[in-house]
């Protein structure tokens, strides 16, 4: 199923989620992959899914492509039972894993035009989506060479291009932009960002930060198997701590007495920095950060600067299960008797 898109067809339902999971269960000899994975991605938006290695992404992302079953609990995407109704279910999905699976002996170019064929386009649209999906990810002048001949990087967007070519009602994305340089992970961006404004759902899967943050509207994190958290970028980050404001003064040797003096005025948690010359004060809001501008001023303290600090995504991340992003799944698939859990 890598790399493999399919045609965009009949509805079952007229849900406005595109996915919904409940209670999702997979075991994999004694270790529990997925232990009661809840989520719901709604139409036309991105769920970013994050979780470090063992976490269960893989997994769930296979259970919803119809590659393996669940031991138990209920999915349904474009309003598609995944146990019951698989052969539907397929007609509108796409999916790039995290390795190209093309035809090596095959062009670029034919490997495009078969695929829309087989999702029974016609001639001249197969072809024109095939030109149309070379050109977007800049394998035109290799769109007559075996695939067998292009870098690992070109195969990768190749396939990428594949999973595409039907225009699927719901595009998995299994950590598709591992190994790109980044001029091709800004094509790829572009490409889902334009996929989603013509109607698709896609489900993402990412180690990097910056791609979470970039493309998705809500994040859900999974570890050990389970949802722990989940949300949008801002509302998760919120979560962790906020903003800080980060007051750089006039004169370094007055940072301990504006600490004292927001203290004394019932404006706590503000602290010192030596090493970089800066006051550092959490805050909830323009109000509060007004309060502080606004106390210090007036007690005298002479202002260099002023910046505001949100937690980054790899900081939520970190919070949040413990572990770096770094630590995000990259091994490869495996037979469904030997499935990897993350």
């Amino acid at each position: 199923m890598t790399g493999i898109a399919t045609a965009r067809n009949d509805r079952a339902t007229t849900s406005a989620n595109a996915v919904e999971v409940r209670g999702i269960i997979k075991h994999f000899g004694d270790t529990k992959a997925l232990d009661g994975v809840d989520l719901t991605v709604r139409e036309g938006t991105v769920l970013g899914v994050l979780g470090p290695n063992g976490a269960g992404k893989t997994t769930l992302v296979r259970i919803l492509s119809t590659l393996i079953k669940p031991d138990g609990g209920t999915a349904y995407v474009g309003g598609y039972d995944v146990l019951r109704q698989p052969k539907q279910l397929r007609r509108v999905i796409g999916l790039t894993g995290q390795y190209a699976s093309v035809d090596a002996l095959l062009s670029g170019y034919e490997n495009l035009y078969l695929i829309g064929r087989l999702l029974d386009l016609s001639r001249r649209d197969a072809k024109a989506r095939a030109t149309e999906l070379l050109e977007r990810f800049s394998l035109t002048e290799a769109a007559k060479r075996t695939a067998q001949t292009y870098s690992g990087g070109m195969r990768r967007r190749l396939d990428l291009a594949a999973s595409m070519i039907g225009r699927p009602r719901v595009l998995y994305l299994d950590e598709p932009t591992t190994g790109l340089d980044p001029r091709t992970r800004n094509e790829v961006w572009d490409e889902v960002q334009r996929m989603v404004a013509e109607g698709s759902t896609v489900l993402l899967t990412t180690q990097y930060m910056e791609e979470a943050e970039q493309l998705a509207n809500e994040l859900t994190v999974i570890d050990r198997g389970r949802v722990i958290a989940n949300g949008g970028v801002a509302e998760l980050k919120a979560k962790v701590g906020g903003q800080t404001l980060q007051v750089r003064p006039v004169n370094p040797a007055e940072l301990p007495d504006m600490a004292r003096c927001l203290r004394d005025t019932g404006i706590a948690g503000a602290t010192v920095s030596a090493d970089t010359g800066l006051l550092a004060v959490p805050i909830t809001g323009d109000e509060q950060l007004t309060a502080v501008i606004g106390v210090l001023g007036t007690r005298g303290f002479a202002i260099a600067g002023i910046d505001t600090k949100v937690p980054s995504l790899d900081e939520v991340f970190l919070a949040i299960t413990g572990k770096p992003a770094a630590a995000a799944d990259t091994a490869p698939a495996a037979s469904p008797a030997k499935e990897p859990v993350a």
